[in-house]
């Protein structure tokens, strides 16, 4: 697994966000709530722009949003999907570099290394940021930040 192990300190901006949530265990909710989200990028890229692909969630209690960055707030949004102006701010941003796959195994390790180095965690969403596109993207070239939110 590449995965980077000494978190860079980043600003996360204030971002228009629509998503799918599924609440419960991860290893059944990301999978189906992406599956739903994916189903509305057609009727959703009609009226809006996605700038980007992120999942957002809370480990306690287990919340999964499967979702996409706006380049503004969104324009008859889909039934089906919700809408929120995610507010960002201070993160610890790990960079895992390959397959999706690795992304259970990967934000595991994440949390291990939040632990060990003590930093001070702040009760938001952490964010999985998709940074390429996977339908013309490698897998081993495929980049995802995962960010924990800090103080």
């Amino acid at each position: 697994m590449n995965l980077t192990e000494n978190p860079e300190v980043t600003l996360w901006p204030e971002t228009d966000y629509v998503f799918v949530e599924e609440i419960g265990p991860f290893q059944f909710t990301a999978q189906k709530a992406w599956s739903s989200a994916h189903s509305f990028v057609e009727a959703l890229s009609k009226k809006n722009k996605i700038t980007g692909y992120m999942s957002l969630y809370k480990v306690l209690p287990k919340v999964y949003r499967a979702g996409f960055a706006l380049e503004a707030a969104p324009v008859d949004l889909p039934e089906g999907l919700k809408y929120e102006r995610f507010a960002g701010g201070k993160y610890s941003r790990f960079v895992l570099a390959g397959p999706y796959t690795d992304l259970p195994q990967a934000s595991g390790r994440v949390f291990e290394i939040v632990a060990e180095k003590r930093i001070q965690q702040r009760d938001d969403f952490c964010i999985e940021y998709y940074v390429n596109n996977p339908s013309v993207t490698p897998e081993d070239k495929l980049i995802t930040e995962i960010l924990v939110p800090t103080e």
